[in-house]
């Protein structure tokens, strides 16, 4: 199979505008220290710009409200937005909101995207992701939140964390087990939760690396649902359906992830050779020490890796879908991950004592990519999904089929005419 990562030179043109658009317009807001009433003023007026470029919100397709660009395009874009965290909702593409989106796209109901998605496209209400809970972690074969039908609704209990957004959304996609008795992976199904529904209980938002838990961070919500009952017509999908549909939203959500880890990776990266070649250390230059040229050369390379498989996995799913880049999303996750964290962490070493202080953006990016490892699965979960999907391709045999002696004995017989002609 060959690939082509290539895109039309109009598209090329989108790309070249994003880049100074991100580095002229968006960077300098990480340091501008505006207050939250001049920066959602400002980022404003900067959304209308990327609107009037036809790339907002562009992970949907166009009678949706998107661009309709495909996997791969949208790869490319995710690369220049991951250079900054203020970025993505610029462009209309924040987690979770541009990923609830999608799977409204996909699993929605006309009612469903009229109420919730329309208006999440366009900047008008906030979503959250509810599935991870304290007793199931990286199994969600373990959850627990119940909801049991109630004549013409549902009525929800159970006990969630790590909801991102979950503090400031204004609805919640809640994962439910709504037949414990069923297989597994058809237990579950996903409702909507308006966020005012009576026995919706946000507790806190839980502190973790990179943020405090405080008023103004995007938080990560630990949510209490209790009797909360919501009309059956919030069901998405079909009972049942919780799995697939969140394969659906979780594998172009990783591929988005990993591209933008690959923005942040670049510019760390950036920020070590401009170290490199500036700072004098005993007689030379650090860009002439081998330590530091090992360091360069092989940050280049797992850069360089990382990009190409995120968009292999990317134009795999645009050719067949996200069945079709199972084994290669699930690789982008670990790979991409461990790479973002290498980099970074190379990038500080060489900065030496600046590079652990708030004078540089690293330290910050740091916390964030060790959590990178952990959200969505951790790495570990991700190896086990790619050992097991490569080797289903792999039977057991008693002898080794490049076994000497015995391809040797079956050469003889093949080429039995041949060998006897010769002697």
């Amino acid at each position: 199979m060959s690939w082509n990562f290539s895109t039309e030179p109009e598209f090329e043109k989108k790309l070249e505008w994003m880049r100074e658009f991100v580095r002229e317009e968006i960077i300098p807001l990480e340091v501008a220290d505006l207050s939250p009433e001049a920066f959602e003023a400002h980022t404003a007026k900067l959304k209308e710009q990327v609107k009037e470029q036809g790339l907002w919100a562009a992970h949907l397709e166009p009678e949706l409200g998107g661009g309709g660009f495909g996997q791969l395009k949208l790869g490319l874009m995710h690369e220049i937005l991951g250079q900054s965290v203020f970025a993505p909702p610029i462009f209309g593409n924040n987690a979770p909101d541009s990923g609830n989106a999608e799977l409204l796209a996909i699993g929605g109901n006309d009612y469903q995207k009229e109420q919730w998605m329309y208006p999440l496209l366009a900047g008008e209400l906030r979503s959250c992701f509810s599935m991870t809970e304290p007793g199931a972690g990286a199994d969600p074969t373990m959850l627990t939140t119940r909801a049991v039908r109630d004549g013409d609704e549902y009525v929800i209990n159970g006990h969630k964390w790590f909801s991102s957004n979950g503090a400031y959304a204004d609805f919640f996609i809640v994962m439910v087990v709504t037949d414990p008795d069923a297989e597994p992976r058809k237990r579950a199904s996903m409702i909507i939760v308006d966020a005012d529904t009576p026995g919706v209980n946000v507790l806190r938002n839980i502190p973790v690396m990179g943020e405090s838990g405080a008023a103004g961070d995007k938080g990560h919500a630990e949510i209490l649902y209790e009797d909360v009952r919501v009309p059956a017509a919030n069901l998405v999908g079909n009972e049942g359906d919780g799995f697939l549909l969140a394969q659906q939203r979780l594998g172009p959500g990783r591929i988005h992830h990993a591209m933008r880890w690959l923005g942040q990776g670049q510019r760390a990266f950036d920020m070590m050779c401009e170290r490199v070649v500036s700072r004098e250390v005993h007689g030379s230059l650090l860009s002439q020490k081998q330590m530091i040229q090992d360091m360069i050369a092989t940050s280049k390379a797992e850069l360089e890796a990382a990009r190409l498989l995120t968009l292999q996995a990317a134009w795999k799913m645009d050719q067949g879908g996200t069945k079709n880049a199972l084994t290669d999303i699930a690789m982008i996750k670990f790979w991409g991950a461990q790479v973002l964290y290498n980099v970074i962490d190379r990038a500080i070493q060489v900065h030496g004592a600046l590079g652990i202080t708030g004078d540089l953006p690293l330290e910050r990016m740091y916390r964030d990519a060790r959590a990178a490892r952990i959200y969505d699965g951790p790495d570990e979960v991700h190896k086990v999904t790619v050992a097991r999907r490569v080797l289903r391709d792999y039977e057991p045999t008693e002898v080794p089929t490049e076994h000497v002696p015995t391809r040797t004995e079956a050469a003889q017989r093949k080429f039995a005419d041949l060998l006897e002609s010769i002697s």
